[in-house]
Parts: C-alpha cells; structure tokens; sequence
C-alpha cells in the first residue's frame, strides 16, 4: 500500500507529522506494509493535511486528517473521503504547468522527476546553442513573475550579450509578499524543476555559477533545497560537467536575513554580496553588472521553475496558454477570508471574480466581498466593481492594479479600508531600506497624514493624494513606487470609510 503524506510548511503546520506517524503506528500494528511517501501539497490547504491512498494505480485523497482517522483511512472507511484526487473540482479545473509534478512525487527523488518528465528539457537545452535557447524563451512569451512581468527573454539576451568572464544565474527566493507561497511549494514539493530551470538558463546566456537567495522564514524549503543541490550535483545534473555535455554549471542556497526590501533585485544582489540591503541605482542594470558587477539573471523561483516546462514541450506550447502579452500560466495564491484557499494555476485571462467566487467560494466569513489585494501588500485593493478584469499584467494595468507576485487576498464587508490603507504605508515606513527621500520620509508622513484623516482632517485627503504621487515617482524601488497602489485604491474605491471616520470625529 502506497501512502502519501505532504511534507510541505502549510501540511506541517496542520499537524501532517503526526498524521504520518499515526498512519505508520496503525499499519504496524496491523502487519501492513506500506510504502508512507512524504510528497509536497497539491495546494489544496483548506483539506490539508490531505491523505492520499494508491488504490488500483488512483490516488484517493482523505482530508483534512487527524492521528484520529488513521485507523478508517487504512480501513478504506474514513467519512472524510474524497475520491480520487485529480477528479476534484479544484484539480480538474488547472492548467497545471509549472506545478505539474507538485504534490504528486517525492520531492528528493531524482527518478521519479525524471519519470514524471524532468531533465527532458535540459537535456534538450544541452544540445542547443545559448542563443537558441534564449530565442526558445523569447519565443514562449515567459515573463517574470515575481513582479513586474519583464519579458524573459529579453532579460536573458542581455546577458548572454554581454561579455565577462564570468556570468551568474541569481533566483530570487525572497518570497516576502503577505499571501503569497508558490515559491515556497515549488521548492518545497519539486526542487529539481528550479534547479533544473536555472541550469539551463546558465547554458544560455553562459553563466556557470548560480545562487538560490532563500529567505530565512523558509527553514524547510531550505532544508530541501539544500539536499535536493547535493542529490542534483552527485548525479552529474549539476557541476562540470552537466549530464555529459561538456559544460559546466553548479549552484549553491543562500539564505536571507529577513528584510522585505531584500525581494528588490539589486538589495538582494548587494545582500548576497554581504552587504547592507539597500537598492542601487540604475542604470547600470544588473544584466550587465549584477552580482560581484558581472552579468547577472535575476529571475523569480516561478520563472526559473516554469522553463523546463518550455524546453521539454516547446515553446508555442507554452505560447498557446494566456492571452495578450500574458502568455502560459500564472499561479494564483489565493488567501485570506476564503473559503477554499491554496495555490491555482490557470491560463492568463481568468476574470478576478471568477477566480474570488467560483474558484475560492467566496469569503469563508459568508458575508459579502469588500475587496481583494492582488499583487502582495503594495498592490491595488480590487473593488467588486472590477472583478470583470481579465487576470493579465496590461488588463490589471489598465485597471489601476498589478498582478506582482498573483498573491490574492480576500476582505468581506468588514473590513475597514482606511485602517488598511495605513497599514500599507505602514509596512512602507518599517521596512524602507532608506535610501531614497520619499520612501524613508514620505511613508512616515503619510501614516500621519492618514491618522489627520482619521481624527477627522478632511483636509488631509489632498495632501495624501499629493503625498502619494511624490512616492510613486520618486523612489527607485518598489517598496516606495508601490504603496500609493493600496492607499489610493482605497481612497478612490471605499470613500465611505474615510468618511465615516470624519463624521465619528465630529
């Protein structure tokens, strides 16, 4: 009998290990044997810990299990039953790419990666040119998803251009975004597929050494990345000479000290360097002088983790998912007052309330949605008079949001917009990195300026909207460029609640 318990953070969290103790107690104490496989999570967290039993070659899913359901698990009787796993709504309903193995292998298995289609697309990238591995990804339309969606390729090309001795692939693993976890499940349930991904981006553009920057908050998914670098480098997928090529490319984990703003590339670069965290100016850009000033790709866990998906199934295969310049697959973290909340991969083009009503079930509060944050807490809070916006980076653009990290939180009526707001600029204020003016200063301004409006200062309204403005053009980096996202949005969408503090006031 064949038993799969996930090992991820969220299943740990919700007691997975004594589930899998209790499951191998029972089946000892029966005389089974049973083959216990610690997989990562299918996503599906309001079920976790999912249970999943091998019956006639299916999996069968029980969830959420407790030590206590063991005994009716094993029996086959458990009323927590769910019947086969990729039958499920939430499953049938993907367009699983990327996470196409999560869940399902043992996540420190070289063999079943490779029999679950891994290595296929390194292997085809060794026989490639750099250049005609750069054009593969320019020609799939893959952005990156960390944020602002820059084209892949062009990035990569960049690099490849560019000339140095020494080039290096940096995955940026600071997955720092409230609400946000693909980075952290990829990892976690199928590392060979970055670790993969960021060996071919090195036979691309040429770069034979690579480092993961994994936040500190993550001890499991470093301890996984850890071990699955030495399995990859002691089978020869990694090092000097990458599966017989000929070419060499080898990596290592880094591990983060904790700083939010550390998820910008160049405080991450200056931060992987051992210095303070602090964003450079660009030009020049980190493709031409990056790491130790070298040439450098700076991609996100989910980019470097989707190319393999490219180069073993070709490029308009991925091209053909998405719509507009939003091509593939974007991985949706769905959070907060939900339902069903987890990580969804679907094509570009899903609207948001489709996503919020018919994907999560709607608030798990049953009242009303008031707003959902898309795009971790720097991003627009999306009224339901927008939820006919098309998921895609333009079509989000066009609607005063951003997609970023496709991190979604769920608010019901509720919730209070102006506290939100301040919270926004707050988290601005604690975690600038200092180095420009209206970032350091105008984030604790504006927290004061929202507390005018609060006491009642209707006054304040347009020094805040000026406020922000300032913000959004003068900082070099996100963190500053960002926050007038969640604090105009709610200003602009829910004015009843700047309101309604002004009338208390008076």
């Amino acid at each position: 009998m064949k038993i799969f318990v996930p090992a991820d953070s969220a299943a740990l969290a919700l007691g997975a290990d004594d589930v899998a103790a209790a499951i191998t107690q029972q089946a000892r104490a029966r005389g089974l044997t049973v083959e216990l496989v610690r997989n990562g999570t299918r996503g599906m967290i309001w079920l976790e810990p999912l249970v999943e039993v091998e019956i006639d070659g299916v999996r069968h899913g029980f969830g959420p299990a407790t030590p206590g359901d063991a005994d009716a698990i094993l029996d086959g009787s458990s009323p927590k039953a769910l019947g086969p796993v990729d039958e499920l709504d939430w499953m049938r309903n993907q367009t699983r790419l990327t996470f196409a193995r999560c869940g399902i292998i043992d996540p420190l298995s070289l063999g079943d990666y490779q029999a679950h289609g891994g290595l296929a697309g390194l292997r085809r990238a060794i026989a490639m040119t750099g250049a005609d591995i750069v054009d593969e990804v320019t020609k799939s339309g893959l952005r990156g998803r960390g944020g602002a969606g820059f084209p892949t390729g062009i990035k990569w090309n960049t690099v490849l251009g560019a000339q140095a001795a020494q080039k290096y692939i940096v995955c940026n693993a600071d997955e720092g975004d409230s609400g946000t976890f693909a980075d952290r499940m990829i990892m976690e349930g199928d590392p060979f597929t970055l670790i993969e991904g960021m060996a071919i981006a090195g036979l691309g553009v040429g770069a034979t050494r690579g480092y993961v920057y994994l936040r500190s908050e993550y001890p499991d998914a470093i301890s996984v990345m850890t071990r699955a670098v030495e399995i990859a480098r002691a089978a020869g997928v990694l090092g000097p000479d990458v599966l017989g090529s000929g070419r060499a490319f080898d990596m290592e984990i880094r591990k983060g000290a904790g700083a939010y703003v550390c998820g910008e590339e160049t405080s991450l670069l200056n931060s992987l360097e051992g210095k303070r965290g602090v964003v450079r100016a660009k030009p020049p850009l980190p493709a031409l002088e990056g790491f130790l000033g070298q040439p450098t790709v700076v991609n996100n866990v989910i980019s470097l983790a989707t190319v393999p998906v490219i180069f073993e199934k070709g490029a308009q295969f991925y091209a053909d998912f998405g719509q507009g310049r939003s091509r593939g697959t974007v991985t949706l973290q769905i959070a907060g007052n939900v339902a069903r909340g987890g990580l969804f991969e679907t094509a570009f083009g899903m609207p948001l309330g489709t996503v919020v009503n018919d994907i999560a079930g709607g608030t798990a509060s049953g009242r009303p949605v008031k707003a959902v944050q898309v795009g971790g807490p720097l991003g627009a809070y999306m009224p339901v008079s927008k939820f006919d916006t098309a998921l895609g980076y333009e079509e989000f653009d066009a609607a005063g949001g951003l997609i970023g990290h496709a991190g979604l939180v769920v608010f019901d009526d509720s919730a209070d917009m102006l506290r939100m707001a301040r919270f926004a600029m707050e988290f601005c204020a604690v975690e600038s990195c200092g180095k420009c003016t209206p970032c350091r200063i105008g984030a604790v301004r504006g927290v004061e300026t929202i507390d005018r409006i609060a006491a009642g200062d209707g006054a304040a309204i347009p020094l805040l909207t000026d406020l922000c403005e300032t913000m959004k053009d003068g900082s070099l980096c996100a963190l500053g460029g960002f926050t007038p996202f969640p604090v105009m949005s709610a200003l602009t969408h829910f004015p009843d609640d700047f309101a309604r503090m002004k009338e208390a006031a008076e």
